[in-house]
C-alpha cells in the first residue's frame, strides 16, 4: 500500500556522495534538452509535418513543461536518486514503483547502446575501415570508467559535452536569425516563402510530427536523479525546472522555426544529412557538415554518460527499496558500482544484439521501449495528484516547486499524454512500439504486484 505521510523517501540516499555543484547541475539541465534527436531526429519530422513541426513541438514543449513541474515539485520535496519511481512508490503503492523504475532502467540501458552504434558510424566516417563495434566498445570503457571513479566525473564530462551542444546551437540560431532577418554578409533573407504551405500534408503530417517531437524531449529527467547528489538537492531541483519553459521555447521551438524558415521542408538534404546541416549549407558555412558531425558526436557521448549514470542511480534506488538484486545496490567509494558496471552491460549486449539479431531480436527491443517515456509521465503525473494534497496538509513547507494551477493543469497533461497514446494507436508506425511498450509495462506491473503482495505477507 502507498505510504499516508509525508515522512522521509521509503530509500536514503545516505551511501551516495554529493559530488555535483550548481554549476554541474545548472548545465545537465541545459544540455539535457539538447539531444541528439533534436539535431538528427527532427529531420524526420519536418519531412512530414513541413513548417507545422513548430506547431509540433510547441504542443510537446507545453507537455513536456508540465511534466517537469510535476517531478519538479516531488523531487524539491523528496529529494531521491529514485526520482519518479521512489515518488511512484510513495504516492500508488510499491508496484508502481517497481514498474516505473524498471522499465526506465531498460530504456536507459538500451540507449546508450544506440547511442554508441551512432557515435560509432560518426567515427567510422572519419576513419573508415575501422570496426564499428570496437569505437563502440571504447566508448562504453570511456564512460564506464568515469562513472565507476566518482559522481564528479560524470558531472565534468556532461559540463563540458553540454557547454559544447549549448555553444554550438546559441551560434546556430543567431547566425539563423542574422540571415532570417537579411542582415548576414552573402546570404539573402528567405523571408517567409518557405512557410507558405504551413501544413504540406495536413493533419496527418501533423501528427506524425508531433509524434517525433515528443520522444524527442527524453532526457530531461535526468536533472532530478542527478540533484540528489547535490550539497542542496532542492535548489537544485527547483532552479531546473523554473528555467525549463525558456530553455524548451529556445532551443526546440525556435531553432525549428529557424530551420523551416530558411530551408524548403521538403528538401531532401533535410533528412539525408539533417537539418541543422542542411540549414548551415544554405547559409554558405563551410565545412557545416563536419562541423555539425562533432556537435552531433558530442551529443551522442553525452547522451550515453547522462544514460549509464540514470540507469545505475534508478536501479540502486530500487535495490536500496527492496525491489530487485541486492548486488546492484552494492556502493563503493560513493558510487553504486555494480550498477554502472549492470546498465553498461546490458547496453553492449544491445549493440552486439544489432549485429547478431537485426531482423528480430533487436527490433523487438527497439519497439519495447518505443513508448517508455510516456508510461513514465503518466506514473509522475498521478504520482502528483496524489501527493499534492498530502503534502499542503502535513508539509506545506516542503513546496519549494509548485505545480501551476494544481489541480487543472496536471489533469490536462494526462488528457495530453492519452491523446498521444491514441495517435500512437492510429499510425501504424508506431502503433508496434505501443503495444510492445504496453505489453512489457503489463508484465513489470503484475511482477511489482506479485512482489508487494509477498512482502506484505505475514
Amino acid at each position: 500500500m502507498p505510504s499516508t505521510t509525508v515522512d522521509t523517501p521509503p530509500e536514503s540516499d545516505a551511501a551516495l556522495t554529493h559530488g555535483l555543484k550548481q554549476r554541474h547541475l545548472s548545465m545537465i539541465a541545459l544540455g539535457g534538452v539538447i539531444g541528439a534527436g533534436l539535431f538528427v531526429g527532427s529531420g524526420e519530422g519536418i519531412a512530414a509535418a513541413g513548417p507545422s513541426i513548430v506547431l509540433a513541438y510547441t504542443l510537446s514543449g507545453l507537455l513536456v513543461m508540465l511534466v517537469m513541474r510535476m517531478l519538479g515539485e516531488m523531487s524539491a520535496a523528496y529529494p531521491s536518486s529514485g526520482s519518479f519511481s521512489a515518488h511512484a512508490e510513495r504516492a500508488i503503492g510499491p508496484w508502481a514503483g517497481f514498474t516505473a523504475g524498471w522499465s526506465f532502467w531498460v530504456l536507459l540501458c538500451t540507449a546508450v547502446g544506440l547511442e554508441g552504434i551512432g557515435a560509432a558510424k560518426i567515427v567510422t566516417g572519419w576513419l573508415p575501415g575501422t570496426p564499428e563495434w570496437a569505437w563502440v566498445a571504447l566508448f562504453m570503457v570511456v564512460f564506464c570508467g568515469a562513472n565507476l571513479a566518482a559522481v564528479k566525473n560524470f558531472g565534468e564530462f556532461e559540463f563540458w559535452f553540454a557547454a559544447l551542444k549549448v555553444g554550438a546551437i546559441t551560434l546556430f540560431l543567431v547566425l539563423g536569425v542574422l540571415a532570417i532577418a537579411g542582415v548576414l554578409p552573402g546570404t539573402d533573407s528567405p523571408g517567409t516563402a518557405h512557410l507558405a504551405d504551413f501544413f504540406p500534408n495536413g493533419g496527418e503530417g501533423l501528427v506524425v510530427g508531433l509524434l517525433a517531437s515528443v520522444f524527442a524531449y527524453g532526457g530531461l529527467e535526468t536533472v532530478t536523479i542527478a540533484a540528489a547528489e547535490s550539497p542542496d538537492p532542492v535548489r537544485g531541483v527547483a532552479s531546473a525546472v523554473r528555467t525549463a519553459m525558456w530553455r524548451i521555447a529556445l532551443f526546440y521551438i525556435g531553432s525549428m522555426a529557424v530551420v523551416v524558415t530558411l530551408v524548403p521542408w521538403n528538401d531532401p538534404k533535410v533528412v539525408e544529412n539533417g537539418p541543422y546541416v542542411a540549414a548551415l549549407d544554405r547559409l554558405g558555412i563551410p565545412g557545416a557538415g563536419q562541423l555539425m558531425n562533432v556537435v552531433v558526436l558530442a551529443a551522442l557521448l553525452s547522451a550515453m554518460n547522462a544514460n549509464v549514470y540514470g540507469a545505475s542511480r534508478i536501479a540502486y534506488s530500487l535495490v536500496r527499496r527492496g525491489q530487485g538484486p541486492k548486488a546492484l545496490g552494492r556502493v563503493s567509494g560513493g558510487v553504486p558500482r555494480v550498477g554502472v558496471l549492470a546498465s553498461c552491460a546490458f547496453g553492449f549486449v544491445c549493440v552486439l544484439l544489432s549485429y547478431w539479431r537485426p531482423d528480430d531480436v533487436f527490433p523487438w527491443l527497439l519497439n519495447m521501449i518505443g513508448a517508455v517515456i510516456l508510461v513514465v509521465w503518466a506514473f509522475v503525473a498521478v504520482s502528483q495528484l496524489r501527493l499534492r494534497g498530502r503534502l499542503e496538509r502535513e508539509a506545506p513547507e516542503r513546496l519549494a516547486v509548485r505545480m501551476w494551477a494544481f489541480p487543472v493543469l496536471t489533469w490536462v497533461a494526462l488528457a495530453g499524454m492519452a491523446a498521444v497514446l491514441v495517435l500512437m494507436a492510429r499510425e501504424p508506425g508506431t502503433r508496434v512500439q505501443l503495444y510492445s511498450t504496453g505489453a512489457m509495462t503489463a508484465f513489470l506491473a503484475v511482477a511489482g504486484y506479485l512482489w508487494q503482495r509477498r512482502r506484505a505477507a505475514p
